[in-house]
């Protein structure tokens, strides 16, 4: 497999979708898929864990809410990892990520991950290289027991957003009063160590391949929200799911 590059992936959709196309596409995924997270809960075989990265701005919440937010919260939870508390950081790294894994029949939607302690980590040498690849392993361990072991459908998207849109929705919370309490000053001195990580993603795209990651053009969120949605409906799909049987 070759090396993920994002220098060379675009952030925008191709010229020549139409937005308004797209948009109902949108909605008719989402319809099909309201009926395949009713077989998913109702089997109770398989789970689904949907991993969103990205820098800030790049729209997780947007996916949450416009996305996965239209099925049945009774088969839906979300997750936002932020920085670790103290009793967190008493215990190994994943110890805060597993007890939110899926239970059979759920979808489980992680805002940022266990990927942030190998990557935010990293950019700010909080902890030394030979610790990064330890975790690294470690998380492609993990994600194998959830995978194999508990039947978890693992999508992990990276939304990919160009350094010039997201400054633009950065710039958006100071001066929208909808959108203000999503300030935060450090995200702007996060956002001047874009190139650290960047170089940081790709290496977790690399190293942490055994799931692979699929990468969102993510400047324009009527495409981000379709190809997430298809990408769901189509894993739930392939399943070949089967609404359970009386027992006699």
């Amino acid at each position: 497999m070759a090396k993920i590059k994002l220098s060379d992936i675009p952030t925008t959709p191709p010229k020549k979708l139409d937005k308004e196309t797209i948009k109902e596409a949108t909605d008719k995924l989402l319809e099909e898929l309201d009926e395949l997270q009713n077989l998913l809960y109702a089997q109770h075989k398989y789970s689904v864990l949907v991993v969103l990265q990205g820098m800030d701005a790049s729209g997780k919440d947007g996916v949450i809410r416009n996305v996965l937010g239209r099925l049945n919260p009774l088969g839906v939870t979300a997750q936002a990892f932020k920085a670790p508390t103290e009793d967190e950081i008493e215990h190994d790294f994943l110890w805060r990520i597993h007890k939110h894994a899926p239970a059979k029949g759920m979808i489980q939607v992680f805002n940022r991950s266990h990927y942030e302690d190998v990557l935010i980590q990293r950019v700010h040498k909080w902890v030394d290289e030979d610790t990064i690849y330890k975790r690294m392993k470690a998380i492609n361990d993990f994600e194998k027991l959830l995978s194999e072991h508990n039947n978890t459908q693992i999508l992990k998207f990276y939304l990919h957003i160009s350094q010039e849109e997201q400054r633009d929705r950065l710039a958006e919370r100071t001066e929208d009063p909808r959108k203000m309490w999503k300030y935060n000053e450090k995200d702007i001195e996060e956002a001047k160590l874009w190139k650290q990580y960047r170089k940081a993603y790709e290496d977790v795209f690399e190293e942490c391949s055994h799931i692979p990651w699929i990468i969102v053009p993510t400047d324009d969120n009527w495409y981000k929200e379709y190809i997430i949605a298809k990408t769901v409906r189509d894993t739930l799909k392939g399943l070949k799911m089967k609404y359970p049987m009386l027992k006699r």
